[in-house]
């Protein structure tokens, strides 16, 4: 009976993969270089060499193969993905990820995406000097058609059939593929978009087209048009990147969402806008589960990879959420991980302003040419070769499978220090402060702006670079300690395999004084949509999540508060009340709860719908019988030269204590600890970092 789970990460420059199996317990990991030109192959080179390893593995079970041959797929049980297929030619800003796209909307609103909100970017101050950037879709590719309801769904004007068919047509004679559809109000009554899909249906089926009543039922026109547009847009790349790999595969597998949850790809193909940031979103609940284990609920999550790092909050063994989110310049109101991205990872540029001064990101090398010192015919310094160069990483990536050009490293770094007027030392130790402050600056955002103590939290650092600015972050921002997972470059893949199957459901219900039997009539019907959907994934057990966003009469945005199961009365809608008294205060400061004259308003009610999973069991690690031996020394400069030792994380058991300075190596990352630093395994193979000073 098939026994092995598999969670694959696709990542910028690397591919991680985790088999679990679920017989033995056994866990092995791997990488390998993604394929940015079709990230199927960097996926299916991962999963062969995953099984071949497990195949080959004394400890394993007897696959009756020889090691080294593909075993193929019969003993997988299921296979769970994290990509950012779905978007990633929306974040690079192609001209073809919106080529296609065409808009549907109620006729006096063709300039809804022109208008948008008139909130400016941070960093512009005076909104003169901001220009719009270009719409998802321009004017001239949207349509209107009469018809209209009001707030409460009552239809005021008839749908327009004429209209529908004469948008049909025109979208049909231009090319226009993705078709989104946002008709005024339709999250009352999705009556007028749904005869709107019939008409492209019979007028232009080949179109793709996505209702907002489906992707995003809740009000504000201009956020659920731009989600609308979005999903259609990925939806023909997802659907094609889902097909290939599962005729590569021949069997189905499952995708990562940004909620948390996972979503098999038969079903993702209907709602891709839910796979955003999947990657991340895997990240931070593996590493909330192994800080969970480890003792620490409450944690922050640091995700370094070869272009970017994802930070996350974890309180009490939950990510904080999200509906405010966006993808690049689009605002994207479904519910994800609340993920701060920054662009300092590996492959970081480093390069200088028209100012003179010293810049690091966001562009990256990314894995194709890579870091000079890749020796890929990449031209520019990145935060890689700033390590490469002093020491703290080993000459070698991932065991010795990629070895690394020192000497081209160190080439770059001095030619870019002598234009700047300093020792190539200073430099390279430059380009890792700024990448530090870089990324202390997101960790800031998740915590200090949303009213936490920074200095409250340990932080769990992983991905291939994650590890390398682990002790100045803990310099500069206070932290207790840092804990570095076993295997940290592949903590995303691993997260892949803790994840429930969820979906999540929205509708919005404004009201200041809510009937109990119009809120249980909705959830009702919220949780029956959720059940129908778990069971279309074959799940026997079901649990549902409520919650609800309340906002003080007159707010324009808000709270989102946990709400309790069972029936539905006065006294569950006082509880409500009551959290949604706690969290603001606890959010902003303050509250009105014994002030009548701020009256609470209900906006939108959400079920999350769940089906559960055995996860993963965290093994502990052996002691450590004698004092932990360095395997090595090398020239490693921290304040200075000096010749350091270097530890293997394998031969580390728990109890363990490494001082800096020195350098503690695994496959698939490094430790720099460094002077007035101790690293410490815990009893489930944690490398907790302290600060002596």
């Amino acid at each position: 009976m098939p026994s092995v789970r598999i969670g694959v990460d696709t990542g910028g420059t690397f591919t991680d993969v985790v088999l679990v199996d679920e017989h033995t317990g056994k866990i092995v990991t791997t990488k390998t270089p993604s394929t940015p030109a079709n990230p199927a192959d960097g996926f299916m080179a991962g999963v062969h060499k995953v099984l071949e390893l497990h195949a080959g593995d004394p400890e394993g079970p007897d696959m009756g193969l020889d090691p080294g041959l593909d075993p193929g797929l019969d003993s997988v049980s299921g296979i769970v993905h994290g990509t950012t297929v779905a978007t990633n030619q929306l974040l690079e800003d192609r001209a073809d990820g919106t080529a296609h796209l065409g808009f549907v909307t109620t006729e006096g609103f063709e300039f809804l995406l022109e208008i948008a909100r008139q909130s400016v970017p941070d960093g512009y101050g005076n909104s003169y000097f901001w220009v719009k950037p270009p719409r998802i879709v321009p004017v001239h590719r949207v349509r209107t058609v009469g018809g209209r309801l009001d707030h409460l769904g009552r239809e005021v004007r008839p749908f327009d059939e004429d209209e529908a068919v004469a948008a049909a047509r025109w979208f049909k004679e231009h090319g226009v593929t993705a078709i989104g559809v946002c008709f005024l109000h339709s999250y009352m009554d999705p009556a007028h978009e749904l005869r709107m899909r019939e008409v492209l249906e019979r007028e232009h089926p080949e179109a793709v087209v996505s209702l907002s009543s489906e992707v995003l039922r809740e009000y504000r026109e201009y956020e659920r048009s731009v989600t609308t547009l979005v999903d259609a847009a990925v939806k023909p790349v997802m659907r094609r990147y889902i097909q290939n790999l599962s005729d590569r595969l021949g069997r189905g597998f499952s995708i990562m969402k940004s909620n948390g949850g996972v979503l098999s790809a038969a079903e993702v193909v209907h709602q891709p806008i839910t796979t955003v940031l999947s990657g991340p979103a895997a990240g931070a609940l593996g590493a909330a589960l192994i800080a969970g284990t480890a003792g620490r609920p409450s944690v922050i999550t640091l995700d370094g990879g070869g272009t970017s790092t994802d930070v996350a909050v974890v309180v009490e063994g939950e990510p904080s959420l999200t509906t405010e989110g966006s993808i690049g310049r689009y605002p994207c109101k479904i519910p994800m991980i609340d993920i701060v991205t920054v662009g300092a990872g590996g492959g970081s540029i480093a390069w200088i302003s028209p100012e003179g001064t010293l810049k690091v990101g966001p562009k990256s090398a990314g894995a194709d040419p890579g870091p000079l010192c890749y020796g890929r015919g990449g031209t520019e310094v990145t935060v890689t070769d700033a390590h490469v160069f002093l020491g703290r990483v080993p000459p070698h990536l991932l065991g010795g499978e990629i070895p690394l050009d020192v000497a081209a490293a160190r080439a770059g770094i001095e030619a870019l220090a002598g234009k700047l007027g300093l020792t190539p030392e200073r430099c390279a130790t430059g380009i890792l402060e700024i990448s530090a402050f870089n990324q202390s600056n997101a960790i800031r955002q998740i915590t200090v702006k949303r009213g936490l103590d920074v200095r409250d939290f340990p932080m769990v650092a992983f991905g291939g670079s994650g590890p390398l600015l682990a002790c100045r972050l803990i310099d500069i921002l206070g932290l207790p300690a840092a804990v570095i997972p076993p295997n940290p470059g592949n903590v995303s893949a691993f997260g892949l395999l803790t994840v429930d199957v969820k979906n999540d459901y929205v509708r919005t219900h404004v009201s200041r004084t809510p009937a109990p039997d119009a809120l249980s009539a909705i959830y009702t019907e919220l949780e029956a949509q959720a059940a129908d959907a778990l069971d279309r994934e074959g799940f026997a057990d079901h649990v549902y999540a409520r919650s609800a966003d309340l906002r003080y009469y007159g707010q324009a945005y808000e709270v989102r508060v946990p709400a309790p199961g069972g029936a539905i009365d006065d006294s569950w809608c006082a509880d409500v009340v009551e959290r949604f008294h706690t969290e603001h205060e606890k959010l902003y400061g303050y509250g009105y709860r014994d002030d009548p004259r701020h009256a609470v308003e209900w906006v939108n009610l959400r079920v999350s719908g769940i089906g559960p999973i055995t996860r993963p069991a965290i093994a502990r690690v052996p002691e450590q019988v004698a004092e932990a031996s360095p395997v090595a020394t090398r020239e490693v400069f921290y304040e200075q030269w000096g010749r350091t030792v270097i530890y293997r994380r394998a031969d580390l058991g728990a109890g363990a204590v490494v001082r800096g300075p020195a350098v503690i190596e695994e496959y698939g990352s490094t430790l720099p600890v460094h002077p007035g630093f101790t690293a410490t395994v815990d009893d489930h193979g944690n490398l907790v970092l302290v600060s002596d000073r």
